[in-house]
Order: structure tokens, then sequence, then C-alpha cells
């Protein structure tokens, strides 16, 4: 297999940014992006993009909405090596048959459940487990950042077990018009919070606990760490730990990223599309080491986090590279992904 043929369900959040990614991966054709809609969100991807309806209703609706379908969300897997289903919690448990009834590997996302697929996925934890797989579950936006940092501890020998405190934000920016939370913060109402159990879908034997609580802001989510170690570490061994990990990028106070919003406008004045950040950014200057306990705090942008994964574990479930570190190079190195955001990277 040459080139990957993949199609997307679901031209949402991560649907239109894992469509964007496909689209920059020399081993990849993006055939298409499936959705139900006929709103501006579908009309901005028709002016670009080959559009299928995902059902029969949607590509009457289309056809009335003057958009031209270029057939079904058949007609589309008839044509795909891969699809990735990124439609709304829940739908795509029950779209599953239908990929499986057309032979086409299927991917979907953090709100399916853990059995949905039988394979949780972070690419930097278990790349291998998904080679040849017929589906994967690419976890949520905070379970990745979760997995990606305290993974390379684990990793480094150093964590022993770790307790988080997530702080979420309240609705993706383009549904905030529609409701959310106004000069309060709701905590999760059961302790732990799902995430720490979700981590240990890709890593089994992780102690963590975590607890979470939906803040009033519409953009990123922020996570805080203690951590106990396996020994007493100097704060350069917990820092090499993370830079000799992929994906996490280092942000510093002094350099005036104080808050969320600052490090938001320093992706769009890095030219970022859409201002994503892929990378999880741990506050560099805020890492605290204490003897064999460690405290830090990052950063994790909810609707970008995910996708540099999405196009990892569609080259696993395919086959097509079998070395984790290459697949996860290649396709850093096509988004541009940086380990430190205000320091040149060196070739």
């Amino acid at each position: 297999m040459d080139t990957i043929n993949v199609g997307v369900n679901g031209y949402g959040v991560i649907g239109k940014r894992v469509a964007d990614a496909v689209r920059a991966q020399p081993d990849m054709h993006l055939v298409g992006v499936a959705d139900i809609v006929t709103d501006w969100r579908i009309k901005s991807a028709a002016n670009r993009l080959p559009v299928f309806a995902s059902t029969s209703e949607a590509e009457q609706a289309m056809q009335e909405a003057g958009l031209t379908a270029r057939g079904s969300l058949d007609d589309l897997l008839e044509q795909c090596d891969v699809i990735v289903d990124t439609t709304p919690k829940h739908v795509a448990a029950g779209n599953l048959p239908r990929y499986q009834a057309a032979g086409v590997k299927a991917i979907v996302q953090g709100g399916e459940a853990h059995e949905t697929t039988g394979h949780s996925f972070v690419a930097q934890a278990n790349y291998t487990t998904a080679l040849g797989r017929d589906s994967t579950r690419v976890v949520s936006c905070n379970t990745t950042s979760i997995v990606r940092v305290l993974g390379a501890l684990d990793d480094a020998g150093l964590l022993l077990r770790a307790r988080g405190v997530l702080i979420r934000r309240a609705t993706d920016p383009w549904e905030s018009h529609l409701g959310g939370i106004m000069n309060t913060m709701v905590p999760e109402p059961v302790i732990p919070s799902h995430q720490g159990p979700d981590a240990r879908t890709v890593l089994p034997g992780l102690d963590v606990v975590t607890i979470a609580a939906k803040g009033a802001h519409t953009q990123t989510h922020n996570h805080y760490w203690t951590l106990q170690l396996t020994r007493r570490a100097s704060r350069d061994e917990i820092l090499d730990a993370l830079r000799a990990a992929p994906r996490i990028a280092f942000i510093r106070m002094s350099d005036g990223l104080v808050a969320l919003n600052s490090t938001i406008e320093l992706m769009r004045d890095l030219g970022r599309p859409r201002g994503d950040m892929w990378e999880v950014a741990v506050w560099e200057d805020l890492l605290t080491v204490d003897g064999d306990e460690a405290y830090l705090t990052y950063q994790v942008y909810n609707e970008a986090i995910v996708v540099p994964e999405t196009i990892d574990a569609i080259r696993a479930l395919t086959g097509t590279t079998t070395d984790p570190a290459a697949s996860i190079r290649r396709t850093d190195e096509s988004l541009g992904m940086r380990h430190d955001f205000l320091t040149p990277e060196h070739p």
C-alpha cells in the first residue's frame, strides 16, 4: 500500500482538523469528508474538499441547500482503507458495524467507551499494539496529555504515583453562544474523574488519580500534578525526561506566557492553522522538585491535541509504518510541531 486512502465521517471540531492533517501527509490521500449538516461548517468544506452525505436524509437536505454531495457514506467507504469517525459522542459506536461490513478499518474518538474497539491509542505509549487491528480508539484530549507527560516520566523510571487536578474548559468556543458556565466552577460529581481510569486503558500500570472541574472559559484545559517519584531526583532529571518525549513543548512565565489565553495568542503569532497547539505546553519555570516529589502544571489545547495521534493510528492500523518513532517523526515534521515554542528548532 503506497498511499493510504482516508475518509473522515463528521466534519466538526476534530474532523476538520484531522482532514487537513491527512492532506499534509505524503503517504495519505483524503478521499473526502462526510456529515449530516448543511450549514456553514460543511459549506466551507465543500469549497475545497470532496463532501459526502452521512445519511440519505442528509443527502437530500444537502441538495436542497445547494450542496452537491459526491455520494453517500457507503460511497465514501468504498474508496477508503481507513475511516476516521469524529461524530458526536456515542454515534461512532453505532457506525462501527457499517465500517466492518465495508471491510474498512476504523478510528473512533475518546467520547466512545474503551470497550467499543477494545483498544485505546496514544502513539508514544502503545503504537505497536495497534498494528494491523481493524479498529482503535484515540483517547480524549485530557487523557492524551496524561499519557504523554506521565508516560514520559514512567518511561524514565521516575514515576511512582500521580495525583492531578484538571480545570476543564466549559464548552467548545464555537458553541459558547448555546450555553456554558458563567462566574462559577462546576466540580465533576465523582472522584476519581474519568480521565485517570481512561489513562490506564493505555498504560495499565499507571498509579493515577484525577479530580476535575469545569471552569468559566471555553479554550483549553489546565492540569496541576503532584507526583510521587520512585527516588529523590533533580529538577534537571525531570526536565530531561520530558524533553526526551515527543509532543511536549515548554513555555515559561518569564516569557510572559502567564495564562491560558497568552499561549493561544502565541499559537496565532506562530502562524498555526486555526491557532492550533498539538503539543502539551508545560510551564518549564513552574516545575518544582523537592526530594522525591515533583509538582508541575501544563495546558491542553482540546481542539487539536488528538490530531497527531489520529494520524499515527491510521498508519498503525494499516501497518504501513511499523516503527512508532518513524511514524511520530513523520507526523510531527509534517505539522511543524515543536519542543519549545520560542527557541529555534535544531535540525
